[in-house]
Protein backbone atom coordinates (compact mmCIF):
# COMPACT_ATOMS: atom_id res chain seq x y z
CA UNK A 1 0.00 0.00 0.00
CA UNK A 2 1.39 3.39 -1.07
CA UNK A 3 0.90 6.33 1.29
CA UNK A 4 0.46 9.87 -0.03
CA UNK A 5 0.28 12.77 2.37
CA UNK A 6 -2.73 15.03 2.21
CA UNK A 7 -0.39 18.03 2.41
CA UNK A 8 1.18 16.98 -0.88
CA UNK A 9 -2.26 16.92 -2.49
CA UNK A 10 -2.98 20.40 -1.10
CA UNK A 11 0.18 21.85 -2.64
CA UNK A 12 -0.49 20.17 -5.99
CA UNK A 13 -4.07 21.44 -6.13
CA UNK A 14 -2.89 24.93 -5.21
CA UNK A 15 -0.43 25.00 -8.10
CA UNK A 16 -2.96 23.54 -10.54
CA UNK A 17 -5.53 26.23 -9.64
CA UNK A 18 -2.99 28.97 -10.32
CA UNK A 19 -1.47 27.44 -13.45
CA UNK A 20 -4.85 26.67 -15.02
CA UNK A 21 -5.88 30.29 -14.62
CA UNK A 22 -2.57 31.83 -15.71
CA UNK A 23 -1.41 29.67 -18.62
CA UNK A 24 -3.41 28.67 -21.68
CA UNK A 25 -3.14 25.04 -22.84
CA UNK A 26 -0.94 24.34 -25.87
CA UNK A 27 -3.81 22.66 -27.72
CA UNK A 28 -6.12 25.63 -27.22
CA UNK A 29 -3.42 28.14 -28.17
CA UNK A 30 -2.64 26.22 -31.35
CA UNK A 31 -6.33 26.03 -32.24
CA UNK A 32 -6.68 29.79 -31.74
CA UNK A 33 -3.66 30.37 -33.98
CA UNK A 34 -5.19 28.14 -36.67
CA UNK A 35 -8.42 30.09 -36.37
CA UNK A 36 -6.52 33.36 -36.72
CA UNK A 37 -4.74 32.12 -39.84
CA UNK A 38 -7.91 30.92 -41.57
CA UNK A 39 -10.36 33.62 -40.42
CA UNK A 40 -11.64 35.68 -43.38
CA UNK A 41 -13.54 38.40 -41.51
CA UNK A 42 -11.27 41.35 -40.53
CA UNK A 43 -13.00 42.11 -37.21
CA UNK A 44 -13.04 38.44 -36.22
CA UNK A 45 -9.36 38.13 -37.10
CA UNK A 46 -8.59 41.18 -34.95
CA UNK A 47 -10.53 39.70 -32.02
CA UNK A 48 -8.65 36.40 -32.28
CA UNK A 49 -5.40 38.34 -32.35
CA UNK A 50 -6.39 40.16 -29.15
CA UNK A 51 -7.32 36.87 -27.48
CA UNK A 52 -3.89 35.46 -28.31
CA UNK A 53 -2.18 38.65 -27.15
CA UNK A 54 -4.13 38.56 -23.89
CA UNK A 55 -3.13 34.95 -23.19
CA UNK A 56 0.50 35.77 -23.91
CA UNK A 57 0.46 38.72 -21.51
CA UNK A 58 -1.22 36.60 -18.81
CA UNK A 59 1.45 33.92 -19.10
CA UNK A 60 4.36 36.35 -19.19
CA UNK A 61 3.06 38.48 -16.32
CA UNK A 62 1.71 35.59 -14.21
CA UNK A 63 -1.84 36.85 -14.01
CA UNK A 64 -5.27 35.39 -14.81
CA UNK A 65 -6.21 34.96 -18.46
CA UNK A 66 -9.77 36.03 -17.57
CA UNK A 67 -11.32 37.94 -14.68
CA UNK A 68 -13.77 35.06 -14.14
CA UNK A 69 -11.40 32.52 -12.59
CA UNK A 70 -14.24 30.06 -12.26
CA UNK A 71 -15.50 27.52 -9.79
CA UNK A 72 -12.85 24.85 -9.19
CA UNK A 73 -13.89 21.51 -10.66
CA UNK A 74 -11.49 18.76 -9.58
CA UNK A 75 -11.23 15.33 -11.19
CA UNK A 76 -9.20 12.91 -9.10
CA UNK A 77 -8.24 9.38 -10.13
CA UNK A 78 -7.04 7.40 -7.11
CA UNK A 79 -5.04 4.23 -7.54
CA UNK A 80 -6.61 1.40 -5.55
CA UNK A 81 -3.22 0.75 -3.91
CA UNK A 82 -3.00 4.29 -2.52
CA UNK A 83 -3.76 5.41 1.01
CA UNK A 84 -4.13 9.15 1.61
CA UNK A 85 -3.23 10.41 5.08
CA UNK A 86 -5.77 12.83 6.45
CA UNK A 87 -9.11 13.82 4.93
CA UNK A 88 -8.81 13.84 1.14
CA UNK A 89 -11.60 16.31 0.40
CA UNK A 90 -10.32 18.69 3.07
CA UNK A 91 -6.87 18.50 1.46
CA UNK A 92 -8.35 19.33 -1.96
CA UNK A 93 -10.36 22.27 -0.65
CA UNK A 94 -7.37 23.61 1.25
CA UNK A 95 -5.45 23.54 -2.02
CA UNK A 96 -8.22 25.48 -3.74
CA UNK A 97 -8.31 27.96 -0.87
CA UNK A 98 -4.57 28.54 -1.01
CA UNK A 99 -4.48 28.68 -4.79
CA UNK A 100 -7.21 31.27 -5.11
CA UNK A 101 -5.94 33.41 -2.23
CA UNK A 102 -2.20 33.24 -2.96
CA UNK A 103 -2.74 33.43 -6.73
CA UNK A 104 -4.96 36.54 -6.41
CA UNK A 105 -7.77 34.77 -8.25
CA UNK A 106 -11.33 36.05 -8.06
CA UNK A 107 -13.47 34.29 -5.45
CA UNK A 108 -16.76 33.44 -7.12
CA UNK A 109 -18.37 30.78 -4.91
CA UNK A 110 -21.40 31.48 -2.69
CA UNK A 111 -22.34 29.34 0.34
CA UNK A 112 -25.94 28.81 -0.71
CA UNK A 113 -27.55 29.05 -4.16
CA UNK A 114 -30.22 31.43 -2.87
CA UNK A 115 -28.75 33.49 -0.01
CA UNK A 116 -25.69 34.28 -2.20
CA UNK A 117 -23.15 34.90 0.60
CA UNK A 118 -19.61 34.58 -0.78
CA UNK A 119 -17.30 32.02 0.87
CA UNK A 120 -14.38 34.42 0.18
CA UNK A 121 -11.91 31.65 -0.74
CA UNK A 122 -13.62 29.94 -3.72
CA UNK A 123 -14.34 26.77 -1.76
CA UNK A 124 -15.85 24.28 -1.81
CA UNK A 125 -14.66 22.75 -5.03
CA UNK A 126 -16.80 20.35 -7.07
CA UNK A 127 -14.90 17.06 -6.79
CA UNK A 128 -15.33 13.96 -8.95
CA UNK A 129 -13.63 10.77 -7.69
CA UNK A 130 -12.67 7.70 -9.68
CA UNK A 131 -10.92 4.58 -8.33
CA UNK A 132 -8.45 3.12 -10.84
CA UNK A 133 -5.69 0.52 -10.84
CA UNK A 134 -2.22 1.42 -9.62
CA UNK A 135 -0.38 3.32 -6.93
CA UNK A 136 -0.64 6.89 -8.22
CA UNK A 137 -3.06 9.79 -7.94
CA UNK A 138 -3.97 11.84 -10.99
CA UNK A 139 -5.48 15.26 -10.32
CA UNK A 140 -7.01 17.59 -12.89
CA UNK A 141 -8.24 21.04 -11.92
CA UNK A 142 -10.64 22.63 -14.40
CA UNK A 143 -11.78 26.12 -13.32
CA UNK A 144 -15.20 26.67 -14.88
CA UNK A 145 -16.43 30.17 -15.57
CA UNK A 146 -20.17 30.61 -15.68
CA UNK A 147 -20.44 32.63 -18.86
CA UNK A 148 -19.98 29.31 -20.62
CA UNK A 149 -21.48 27.08 -17.90
CA UNK A 150 -24.76 28.99 -18.03
CA UNK A 151 -25.03 28.30 -21.75
CA UNK A 152 -24.74 24.52 -21.26
CA UNK A 153 -27.70 22.15 -21.13
CA UNK A 154 -29.19 18.68 -20.75
CA UNK A 155 -31.91 17.09 -22.86
CA UNK A 156 -33.54 13.72 -22.25
CA UNK A 157 -34.14 12.67 -25.84
CA UNK A 158 -36.22 9.71 -27.00
CA UNK A 159 -34.30 6.89 -28.69
CA UNK A 160 -36.21 7.64 -31.89
CA UNK A 161 -34.74 11.17 -31.94
CA UNK A 162 -31.42 9.61 -32.89
CA UNK A 163 -28.53 11.54 -34.43
CA UNK A 164 -30.79 14.24 -35.87
CA UNK A 165 -32.20 14.98 -32.43
CA UNK A 166 -28.68 15.31 -31.05
CA UNK A 167 -27.53 17.67 -33.80
CA UNK A 168 -30.69 19.77 -33.60
CA UNK A 169 -30.38 20.24 -29.83
CA UNK A 170 -26.65 21.07 -29.93
CA UNK A 171 -27.05 23.68 -32.67
CA UNK A 172 -30.16 25.18 -31.05
CA UNK A 173 -28.37 25.50 -27.69
CA UNK A 174 -25.30 27.16 -29.19
CA UNK A 175 -27.36 29.48 -31.38
CA UNK A 176 -29.30 30.68 -28.33
CA UNK A 177 -26.04 31.19 -26.42
CA UNK A 178 -24.61 33.45 -29.11
CA UNK A 179 -21.66 35.42 -27.80
CA UNK A 180 -22.43 34.80 -24.11
CA UNK A 181 -19.97 31.90 -23.61
CA UNK A 182 -17.11 33.99 -25.07
CA UNK A 183 -16.49 32.13 -28.34
CA UNK A 184 -14.66 30.60 -30.04
CA UNK A 185 -15.92 27.80 -27.83
CA UNK A 186 -15.00 24.21 -27.13
CA UNK A 187 -18.01 21.88 -26.97
CA UNK A 188 -18.11 18.79 -24.76
CA UNK A 189 -20.94 16.36 -25.50
CA UNK A 190 -22.01 13.44 -23.32
CA UNK A 191 -24.38 10.84 -24.75
CA UNK A 192 -25.87 7.93 -22.82
CA UNK A 193 -25.94 6.66 -19.26
CA UNK A 194 -28.41 8.54 -17.09
CA UNK A 195 -29.03 12.28 -16.75
CA UNK A 196 -26.14 12.83 -14.34
CA UNK A 197 -23.81 10.47 -16.21
CA UNK A 198 -24.34 12.35 -19.47
CA UNK A 199 -23.61 15.64 -17.70
CA UNK A 200 -20.37 14.28 -16.25
CA UNK A 201 -19.33 12.88 -19.62
CA UNK A 202 -19.88 16.25 -21.28
CA UNK A 203 -17.65 17.99 -18.74
CA UNK A 204 -14.96 15.31 -19.01
CA UNK A 205 -15.08 15.75 -22.78
CA UNK A 206 -13.78 19.29 -22.28
CA UNK A 207 -10.61 17.83 -20.72
CA UNK A 208 -9.71 16.10 -23.98
CA UNK A 209 -7.43 17.84 -26.51
CA UNK A 210 -9.29 20.32 -28.69
CA UNK A 211 -8.33 18.32 -31.78
CA UNK A 212 -9.27 14.98 -30.17
CA UNK A 213 -9.84 12.19 -32.67
CA UNK A 214 -12.65 9.97 -31.42
CA UNK A 215 -11.59 6.30 -31.74
CA UNK A 216 -15.09 5.45 -32.98
CA UNK A 217 -15.28 6.60 -36.64
CA UNK A 218 -19.02 7.23 -36.34
CA UNK A 219 -18.59 9.67 -33.45
CA UNK A 220 -15.46 11.18 -34.97
CA UNK A 221 -17.49 12.02 -38.08
CA UNK A 222 -20.23 13.43 -35.85
CA UNK A 223 -17.72 15.65 -34.06
CA UNK A 224 -16.54 17.03 -37.41
CA UNK A 225 -20.10 17.54 -38.64
CA UNK A 226 -21.17 19.40 -35.50
CA UNK A 227 -18.03 21.57 -35.60
CA UNK A 228 -18.78 22.52 -39.20
CA UNK A 229 -22.42 23.31 -38.40
CA UNK A 230 -21.43 25.48 -35.44
CA UNK A 231 -18.92 27.45 -37.50
CA UNK A 232 -21.48 27.89 -40.26
CA UNK A 233 -23.62 29.76 -37.71
CA UNK A 234 -21.22 32.73 -38.16
CA UNK A 235 -21.59 33.73 -34.48
CA UNK A 236 -17.86 34.31 -34.58
CA UNK A 237 -15.28 35.32 -31.95
CA UNK A 238 -16.97 36.96 -28.95
CA UNK A 239 -20.23 36.91 -30.91
CA UNK A 240 -19.20 39.63 -33.38
CA UNK A 241 -19.47 37.48 -36.50
CA UNK A 242 -16.90 35.43 -38.35
CA UNK A 243 -15.84 31.95 -39.40
CA UNK A 244 -14.47 30.81 -36.03
CA UNK A 245 -17.28 30.10 -33.57
CA UNK A 246 -15.89 26.81 -32.19
CA UNK A 247 -12.37 25.42 -31.86
CA UNK A 248 -13.38 21.83 -31.30
CA UNK A 249 -16.15 19.36 -30.46
CA UNK A 250 -15.52 16.26 -28.32
CA UNK A 251 -18.00 13.44 -27.70
CA UNK A 252 -17.96 10.83 -24.93
CA UNK A 253 -20.56 8.06 -24.74
CA UNK A 254 -21.80 5.44 -22.27
CA UNK A 255 -24.31 2.55 -22.46
CA UNK A 256 -27.87 3.59 -21.65
CA UNK A 257 -31.39 2.28 -21.01
CA UNK A 258 -33.54 0.95 -23.86
CA UNK A 259 -36.05 3.76 -23.25
CA UNK A 260 -33.67 6.71 -23.19
CA UNK A 261 -31.13 8.84 -25.03
CA UNK A 262 -29.65 11.24 -22.45
CA UNK A 263 -27.74 14.15 -23.99
CA UNK A 264 -25.64 16.78 -22.24
CA UNK A 265 -23.73 19.66 -23.77
CA UNK A 266 -21.07 21.46 -21.73
CA UNK A 267 -19.66 24.57 -23.35
CA UNK A 268 -16.15 25.83 -22.65
CA UNK A 269 -15.06 29.38 -23.42
CA UNK A 270 -12.11 30.21 -25.67
CA UNK A 271 -9.57 29.24 -22.97
CA UNK A 272 -11.32 26.08 -21.61
CA UNK A 273 -8.87 25.87 -18.70
CA UNK A 274 -7.53 22.72 -17.10
CA UNK A 275 -4.21 21.47 -15.74
CA UNK A 276 -3.19 17.99 -14.61
CA UNK A 277 -0.60 16.47 -12.26
CA UNK A 278 0.28 12.89 -11.31
CA UNK A 279 1.55 12.08 -7.82
CA UNK A 280 3.64 8.90 -7.81
CA UNK A 281 4.24 6.33 -5.07
CA UNK A 282 7.31 8.30 -3.92
CA UNK A 283 5.27 11.52 -3.83
CA UNK A 284 7.09 12.73 -6.92
CA UNK A 285 4.88 15.10 -8.89
CA UNK A 286 4.74 15.34 -12.68
CA UNK A 287 2.80 18.28 -14.11
CA UNK A 288 1.24 17.85 -17.55
CA UNK A 289 0.09 20.57 -19.93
Amino acid sequence: MTEINGKTITEVVKKLCIDANYYIGNDVENALKRGYETETKPLAKEVLGKILENSQIAGNENMPICQDTGMAVVFIEIGQDVHVTGNLEDAINEGVRKGYCEGYLRKSVVKDPLDRVNTNDNTPAVVHYEIVEGDEIKITVAPKGFGSENMSGIKMLKPSDGKKGILDYVIELISKGGGNPCPPIVVGIGIGGTMEKAALLSKKALLLPVDYKNPNPYYNDMQCEILQLINESKIGPMGWGGDTTALGVNILTYPTHIAGLPLAVNIGCHVTRHKTAIISSKEEVVYED
